[in-house]
């Protein structure tokens, strides 16, 4: 339709469709449509500690979200976090239980494995120019194969590191939060940099905007894909580390289904799936979010866990519908 057919407010509404802000602003103005519903229905809902919950209780899916961030602006997809997560807390709690190293060594192989694992999808995807659902489809199969090779059953660790970061409670105006939240917040401030104020952030843009213009611009779209991938991965080891400290234990089947978690944060924080629109923070809105709504049933206490995926898949649904409004909008 052409815009000089347009009256004034139906230019507004196309342009506020258009912005990049938009769908952020629903993330936020439906979080705090849950949260007024919550604190309505159920005393005590919005009270500081119960906030500070959210945040204690999904650290490591804000962590993994924002590596699916990353990927998902660079316009991939990433299957694996959620088994990668899962390996990491097998490898860590193994390294501690079995070899007895130093708890900070033990994270800092957890971290380069994790890194790697993903740096190699990210190599594979773009030399070998394979589909990422497809490679990064196998890599969950492959890291959550490797969990049942260390052991079938669950390993506890009792590394006193390890215990104490569970035990502890930081304080902080109104309650506590834990050391998890304040690890998974600067994880969350280092990639808003990353992505906004340097150039690799603007090369992931252009990436995930359109690979050829980026190529034709004398951008290093493989190094890009691989550094994205290895972020990604780095993410999901650091999540499998909090989640170690979360759970004190190392599963094979532990964070199953979180990668689909992970994409729906990001997807309801207002990034949109096509690549090269959204804001990082929107991550830290998306996974609010899916706690609130966790939260919410939880209070109820007469609704089976199940309905939290009920919804999210409602919500899913209707923010595949809103960008693609805005994807008509910005044409």
């Amino acid at each position: 339709m052409n815009t000089m057919r347009m009256n004034p407010i139906q230019v507004r509404w196309r342009a506020l469709l258009a912005s990049p802000y938009f769908t952020s602003l629903v993330t936020v103005a439906l979080l705090a449509v849950l949260l007024a519903a919550g604190g309505a229905t159920y005393p005590g809902f919005l009270s500081l500690q119960v906030l500070f919950n959210l945040l204690i209780d999904n650290a490591f899916l804000l962590v993994i979200a924002v590596g699916m961030s990353f990927v998902i602006l660079s316009g991939g997809i990433d299957l694996s976090v959620g088994s990668v997560l899962a390996l990491s807390t097998m490898v860590a709690a193994w390294l501690l239980q079995v070899w007895h190293l130093p708890p900070l060594l033990v994270i800092g192989v957890v971290l380069l494995l994790g890194a790697g694992f993903g740096a190699a999808m990210g190599a594979l995807i773009h030399y070998f120019k394979l589909q990422p659902f497809i490679v990064t489809l196998a890599g969950m199969f492959l890291a959550r194969g490797l969990c049942y090779l260390i052991s079938v059953g669950s390993i506890t660790i009792t590394d006193p590191l390890f215990v104490a970061m569970s035990q502890t409670q930081l304080a902080v105006p109104g309650g506590f939060v834990s050391p998890g939240v304040l690890i998974a917040l600067l994880t969350l401030a280092l990639a808003i940099y990353l992505g906004h104020y340097t150039p690799f952030g603007r090369a992931l843009y252009a990436v995930g905007g359109n690979e050829q213009s980026a190529l034709m611009m004398g951008l290093a779209v493989g190094r890009s894909k691989v550094l994205v991938y290895a972020f990604s991965g780095g993410c999901a080891a650091l999540g499998g580390v909090l989640f170690s400290f979360y759970m004190l234990s190392g599963y094979g089947l532990h964070a199953q289904g979180a990668e689909l978690d992970a994409i729906a944060a990001v997807v309801i924080g207002g990034t949109l799936l096509s690549g090269g629109y959204g804001y990082v923070a929107g991550a830290l809105s998306g996974v609010l979010v899916l706690g609130t709504i966790q939260t919410l049933i939880a209070f109820d206490g007469t609704l089976s866990s199940w309905w939290t995926k009920i919804v999210i898949g409602g919500l899913l649904f209707v923010f595949c519908v809103v960008q693609r409004l805005m994807g008509r909008a910005a044409a």
